[in-house]
């Protein structure tokens, strides 16, 4: 057999060992543009072989065994590609969050953003949006983007900024972090700064 031939899924499995390799390394890897195009590109071919079959069937006969090997090998490349955006869906949103819903701090980080297709850069971009606005909704009450690994005791803490973060609005006013200054705030207003480590709780005033 030539080493061009291929079998019908070989592609699409590929793409899942990736997503597959992603999850037991906890990274995540770089969009694979060429692959995904490929196998579109095998898609509409195997949609013509389909069509072309189905037009030669006479039409009180059932379909030849090929439509139902070529329509299979479409539904399961199309699965394919929906677990492996998926996946890589699911990782964006889990470093999103971990880092506080900090989307500048993702995207300027110049190894993340290599990894990221255009269209997973406008996806982030539209879910910060949507998680801003819902945050906006609940402000007085609750920061959604603050961490439930340790639930806080008290509504304001004591921090020290290890890095320069700017100018930030709190509830005392706006306060210009500078590294190594010390802080006693509301827990809702920095807490995405401490996920993101530009502050460090403290003990004490």
């Amino acid at each position: 057999m030539s080493a061009d031939v291929r079998q019908y899924g070989e592609l699409g499995t590929q793409l899942l060992l990736e997503s597959r390799r992603s999850t037991q390394t906890d990274t995540l890897l770089k969009y694979n543009d060429s692959l995904v195009r490929s196998i579109i590109r095998e898609q509409r071919d195997l949609e013509k072989s389909l069509l072309s079959q189905i037009s030669k069937t006479p039409e009180n006969e059932p379909p030849p065994p090929a439509v139902i090997i070529i329509q299979t090998a479409i539904l399961r490349n199309k699965r394919c590609l929906l677990a492996y955006h998926s996946h890589r869906l699911d990782r964006l949103r889990d470093t999103y969050w971990a880092v506080g819903g900090a989307l500048p701090h993702i995207l300027s980080d110049p190894d993340t953003r290599s990894k990221l297709s255009p269209h997973e850069v406008d996806y982030l971009r539209s879910y910060h949006s949507s998680a801003m606005d819902f945050r906006g909704e609940f402000s007085n009450e609750l920061d959604i983007m603050a961490s439930i690994t340790v639930p806080p005791k008290e509504l304001h803490v004591s921090v020290k900024v290890v890095k320069d973060c700017g100018v930030i609005q709190t509830e005392l006013g706006t306060i210009d972090f500078k590294k190594g200054q010390r802080f006693m705030v509301r827990r809702a207003d920095i807490e995405h700064l401490i996920v993101q480590g530009y502050l460090e709780e403290v003990s004490g005033p």
